[in-house]
């Protein structure tokens, strides 16, 4: 018997997103390293946006001879949209934010579990592409 790519490629894509979805996926979220500078009086504001925006601190250090301070800390890239005007806002315009790509984090949330954190931005990306909000089932992978 001989097959054709006819044949072979529509089971090898049912093959190979079933074993996709039954493999506990974990999703892989940018990071951007965020340097802020900032004086004293403004780093309330700034540790106050920045756990609104799931970042996290990871070095604060006095710049020498300057009231300014040198904050670098990780924020998800998903987290960054409107980060620079929300800072500004909670820190009276004081404190001045860069940020470059820095690194990938796997999220340990699961994409396929119903209101978790995966599952939210899943359903955020399906719907900015125009796709369908809910994803595929195993079983409409399986063998009929």
């Amino acid at each position: 018997i001989h097959r054709g790519g006819g044949q072979v490629i529509p089971t090898a894509r049912r093959v190979i997103y079933a074993s996709q979805l039954t493999a506990k996926p974990r999703l892989l979220e940018p990071v951007y390293m965020v340097e802020i500078q900032a004086p004293e009086g403004a780093l309330g504001g700034i540790y106050s946006v920045l756990n609104q925006k799931r970042g996290h601190v990871f070095e604060e250090m006095q710049r020498p001879g300057t009231p300014l301070y040198n904050i670098k800390a990780y924020l998800p890239v998903v987290e960054s949209f409107g980060f620079s005007s929300q800072l500004r806002a909670a820190t009276s315009g004081q404190a001045f934010p860069q940020c470059v790509f820095d690194h990938w984090e796997m999220m340990m949330s699961d994409p396929l579990e119903a209101g978790s954190q995966a599952s939210t931005l899943v359903t955020d990306i399906r719907k900015r592409k125009g796709m369908k909000e809910q994803m595929t089932p195993l079983s409409d992978f399986e063998d009929k």
